[in-house]
This record gives structure tokens, sequence and C-alpha cells, in this order.
């Protein structure tokens, strides 16, 4: 069995919904029609890629890359990552390491200066986070906004 760390395509949407919902279980379902406008979005979204892994044709985990110019750092770029999930029955066998590092490799090959993320509230996500070569440096802030305005 191979895992193959690789950009995601459309035809991977139906992995990465079955993945986004492990990480978010209490949303509702993703239409396949509006993930694939979505994904027409990203797809053509200048500095974005979304990694997979790959275990012999089945989407076993992803991590959401954007990165972002910035004027401050000598305008180095800055990488934002989120979404980051292995599924469940596919976790401690380094898929998460390997796609954070590729994560890092493509921040880099961008000349991006950090490679920066939230973290959910677990002691186990530090630690992996951690162990990964990212330190806990700021304190993050969040504000959830409610339903689109129509």
């Amino acid at each position: 069995m191979t895992t193959t760390i690789r950009p995601a395509t459309a035809r991977d949407l139906p992995g990465l919904l079955a993945l986004y919902a492990e990480l978010n279980p209490e949303d509702g379902p993703l239409p396949l029609e509006d993930a694939h406008l979505i994904w027409a979005d990203i797809a053509t979204q200048r500095g974005r890629t979304v990694l997979v892994a790959d275990l012999d044709g089945v989407i076993v985990g992803t991590v959401d890359c954007a990165v972002l110019p910035n004027l401050t750092r000598g305008g180095r770029s800055i990488m934002f990552v989120e979404n980051v999930v292995v599924a469940a029955a596919h976790r401690r066998r380094g898929i998460g390491r390997r796609l954070l590092a590729a994560a890092a490799t493509t921040a880099a090959d961008a000349g991006c200066y950090k490679v920066q993320l939230l973290a959910a509230d677990s002691t186990e996500a530090h630690d992996f986070y951690r162990s990964c070569g990212f330190d806990a440096r700021a304190e993050g802030f969040r504000r959830y906004l409610g339903a689109p305005r129509r």
C-alpha cells in the first residue's frame, strides 16, 4: 500500500467531503454540486493548494494551504494552513506529518517566511503540531460570523 501526497483535483471532492465530515461532524453535508462550484473557485485562486494523502486511490488525509502576498518581512509571503484532517482509521501512521511537511515545502518553494495555523483546543492536536516543528508563538483569536446575508 502506497500513500502519495499530491495536489487535489475535482475528482477528489467526494473523498475531501468525507474527511471534512469527520473534521466537523456537526456540519450538514455539502451537496456535491455546490462542492464543484466552490472547487472551481479554489482551483483558480492564486497561491491556493489543497494537498491530499492518496492511499492507493482512497483519499485519507488533506491540508488546505493558502499563500498570501505580504508587504512586511521584505515582501515574503505567508502560508496559512487550514482543514488539516486524517481519516480516523489512518491516524498515527505519519500521514498528517507528511501532509504538513509537504505544506512546508510548498511554502518554502513559494518564498514564504512562515507557515501559520490555528489549532483546536486539544492537547493531542497541540502535541502533534509541536512534533511537526510548529511553535505556539501567539494567541489566536476567531470571530465566527452568522449565516450569510442574501
